[in-house]
């Protein structure tokens, strides 16, 4: 594929309401956006979503940028990038930093297809054309106002951020706001072995899943809590690879995975362990990041795969933020989510709105190679 410049915007958009669980609130969403431009002007966009601190992962905003700047874009004059997935493989022995890669990665996918003039979810061999969206509820006090503003837009899965000893009041909360919605609860790795049986009693909620329970990693609890519970466990935070995900499944440790593209390192390991998955029977969904149009727009090209039967953190471009770095936006009806059939991630980003936000940029030239 041919490759001329790789662009880096780092960005700050603000939130419509602060995102808040109980490891930290958000209140502006910093992110980067990576640009890989080719001789022809012809560009393709991916996303580093990464926090500003690190309480999601060890990774943050400004530790991606120096990866990008300083170690993955300097790398690639020393590489042939055939197809987005070489990128992947050429980055092997950089240790970590999975959300630097992705973005930079995404935008190697992005342009990738819009080379081919087809549609990224074509390029990943996706059959959907809608996904079904599904809602993330932080810690409010407009709890009951943001689940019927949600129900009103069809959502078809709500997921609760809850706090260790808190989640009776929320969930019931909840149930009594709307008895038959379908919701999950996330635990970000908050419990510990002592909370096994105070988890256990959450089976009479009927929740579809507690999402990673324990801490990232520790295959062993979420193992043994899943050979007790009949709710099931999906893991999040402890998927950082495909090796990772082969563990968990090959340990018992979960029912369901939940796939982000950011967290695993791009789009080449989200596909190959929901390939994984499905030769497994192990459910996948797709999760958010409180991220902009643009990695929004890959995420619905990866939840078209057929094995992504769960409603995802798949939300419209309002959902956050007043204003989206894309236009028109991405929009829910009927709790569905068009996936873009235009080339690449088929959506059009709103360059004038994307240089005021912007706030530190870098362009990087790149020797062209050819397939």
């Amino acid at each position: 594929m041919r490759i001329s410049h790789v662009h880096l915007r780092k960005i700050i958009l603000p939130l419509r309401a602060p995102f808040q669980t109980h490891q930290g609130s958000v209140t502006v969403r910093e992110l980067i956006i990576v640009e890989a431009e080719d001789d022809d002007g012809l560009k393709g966009y991916g996303e580093v979503t990464a926090f500003s601190a690190p309480f999601y992962t060890s990774e943050t905003i400004s530790t991606a940028w120096h990866m990008l700047v300083d170690v993955l874009i300097p790398q690639m004059k020393e590489m042939s990038i055939h197809h987005p997935s070489d990128f992947e493989k050429n980055v092997r022995w950089v240790q970590g930093n999975p959300m630097a890669k992705a973005g930079l990665e995404g935008a190697l996918w992005d342009l990738y297809s819009k080379q081919q003039n087809i549609s990224l979810r074509e390029v990943l061999g996706g059959t959907r054309g809608y996904v079904k969206a599904g809602a993330v509820l932080s810690l409010s006090d407009h709890l009951e106002e943001d689940i019927k503003s949600l129900q009103k837009s069809g959502y078809q899965r709500f997921k609760l951020k809850v706090e260790r000893g808190k989640e009776n009041q929320v969930i019931e909360e909840v149930q009594k706001t709307a008895p038959d919605l379908p919701i999950m609860i996330d635990a970000n790795g908050q419990y510990t072995s002592v909370d096994i049986p105070h988890l256990l009693s959450l089976d009479r909620y009927g929740l579809m899943m507690i999402e990673q329970p324990f801490s990232s990693g520790d295959f062993y609890l979420h193992s043994l809590l899943q050979k007790q519970s009949k709710t099931p466990v999906c893991l999040d935070e402890s998927i950082m690879s495909y090796h990772d995900a082969v563990q968990a499944i090959q340990f018992n440790s979960c029912k369901i995975i939940n796939i982000k593209i950011s967290r695993v390192g791009g789009l080449s390991a989200a596909k190959q362990i929901h390939d994984y998955c499905t030769s497994h029977g192990v459910e996948v969904w797709c999760g958010g990041m409180v991220e902009s149009g643009i990695s929004k727009a890959h995420n619905l090209a990866l939840a078209s795969l057929e094995n992504f039967t769960i409603p995802g953190d798949l939300s419209g471009s309002t959902r956050y933020f007043e204003r989206d770095i894309i236009k028109p936006g991405i929009e829910v009806v009927k709790g569905q989510i068009e996936v873009p059939e235009g080339p690449g991630i088929g959506v059009e980003v709103d360059t004038s709105y994307l240089e005021d936000v912007t706030i530190e940029k870098v362009s990087k030239r790149i020797q062209e190679r050819f397939s």
